[in-house]
């Protein structure tokens, strides 16, 4: 199966992301953007992450008056988890068991082989 090129700009999370899923199953135009946005989330979420371990991955932080509060990394790292798990769900890949090879989607195969059938 051919894999489309991850688009420019995509950093090593997303690319690995990308050639995961790209390179696994056949994917309409519509969803190769839906792709797009998880890779270009999992870049974030890489970022993110990377940027709190660095500081050292506190839970809190000094805020303007000095109290205590959560590190505002971690709300922003939550956001992104969630939006890539949405966008991923939104794709509806079959989920693959561990090892075996993931297999294009059968439930929109039927429903689109059910539909060509009507118009012919």
């Amino acid at each position: 199966m051919a894999v489309l090129r991850a688009p420019v700009g995509l950093g090593k999370a997303g690319k690995a992301q990308w050639s995961s899923i790209a390179g696994s199953y056949r994917l309409r135009p519509d969803e190769f953007t839906v792709l797009e946005d998880v890779c270009r989330t999992t870049d974030m979420l890489a970022a993110l992450t990377a940027a709190w371990v660095e500081d050292g991955s506190p839970m809190t932080t000094s805020g303007s008056m000095g109290q205590l509060v959560i590190h505002p990394l971690i709300p922003s790292i939550g956001a992104h988890r969630k939006a890539r798990a949405a966008f991923l769900k939104q794709l509806g890949l079959p989920d693959a068991d561990e090892g075996a090879v993931p297999v294009p989607n059968q439930h929109r195969d039927a429903a689109n082989t059910k539909w060509s059938e009507r118009g012919a």
